[in-house]
C-alpha cells in the first residue's frame, strides 16, 4: 500500500515511471483494445461536462481522453503527466492544451480553478494519493467533479502488477473508493465496476456549496 511508502520510495517510483513512459510513448497510441474508445466516451459523458467549463486530465499520456473532452467545448483544458515525451505528444496533437510536467500532488493551479478532473487509467500510478486528493479538492470548485476510470477494468491492473517495472496500486472496490474519497472531501455519486470498465464519479463537498440540482443528471 502506498500509505506505507516513504517519500524517498515515492520519488524513486515516480522516476521509474517517468523513464518508462518517456520510452514507451508510441505504445499508447492507437489501435486500442476493442470497446475501449466507447468506454472513454462514456467516461467523459459521465462527468456532466458542459461548454465553458475548465478541465484537468491527470496522467494524460498521449491525450487519448482529450479528443472526447473537446467535443463538449470546455473553456480550458489542463493536462499533467510525469513524462516529458508524453506531454510533447499532447502538444503536437492539441496545441490549445495547457500542459504541466509534475506529479498531481504538486500541481500549482489556483484554488477553485477547475470544474472537472479526470484520472483515467492512472489512479494506480499515483503513489501519494492522500496529498494528491487533497490538492484536487483544493483545485476543484464547489460541486466540482472528480472522475476516476479505467477502460479495461480492475482486473487489468491486477494482471499488470505482475510484470510492471514499478509499483502499482490495485483499484479500490466500492467500499474502499467511497471511504478514501470521503476522507478527502468528496462524495461518490456513481460507481461502476464491470469486468472491463471501472468508473467512479464524485463531487466536492465544500462548505456553503450551491444547490446540486444543476448536476442531478450525473446520478
Amino acid at each position: 500500500m502506498t500509505d506505507r511508502l516513504t517519500p524517498e520510495q515515492i520519488e524513486e517510483i515516480n522516476k521509474l515511471q517517468k523513464e518508462y513512459f518517456n520510452d514507451k510513448v508510441d505504445l499508447f497510441e492507437a489501435p486500442f483494445p476493442k470497446g475501449a474508445l466507447e468506454r472513454l466516451r462514456i467516461t467523459v459523458r459521465a462527468s456532466g461536462l458542459r461548454s465553458g467549463e475548465r478541465v484537468l486530465d491527470v496522467g494524460t499520456g498521449t491525450g487519448v481522453l482529450i479528443t472526447f473532452i473537446l467535443k463538449y467545448g470546455p473553456s480550458e483544458i489542463h493536462a499533467c503527466d510525469l513524462s516529458e515525451n508524453m506531454l510533447e505528444r499532447v502538444k503536437e496533437k492539441f496545441p490549445q492544451v495547457i500542459v504541466h510536467l509534475c506529479d498531481i500532488r504538486d500541481l500549482p493551479l489556483p484554488n477553485d480553478s477547475l470544474d472537472v478532473v479526470f484520472i483515467n487509467a492512472c489512479f494506480s500510478n499515483i503513489m501519494d494519493k492522500a496529498k494528491s486528493l487533497d490538492n484536487l479538492y483544493r483545485l476543484l470548485r464547489q460541486q466540482g467533479r472528480l472522475v476516476i476510470s479505467h477502460p479495461l477494468g480492475r482486473n487489468f491492473i491486477v494482471e499488470l502488477k505482475k510484470h510492471a517495472p514499478f509499483h502499482l496500486d490495485t483499484l479500490p472496490d466500492e467500499e474502499g473508493a467511497r471511504g478514501l474519497l470521503e476522507r478527502h472531501g468528496f462524495e461518490v455519486i456513481k460507481f461502476r465496476d464491470d469486468p472491463e470498465f471501472y468508473l467512479v464519479v464524485a463531487k466536492t463537498t465544500k462548505p456553503d456549496a450551491p444547490s446540486a440540482s444543476n448536476h442531478e443528471d450525473l446520478t
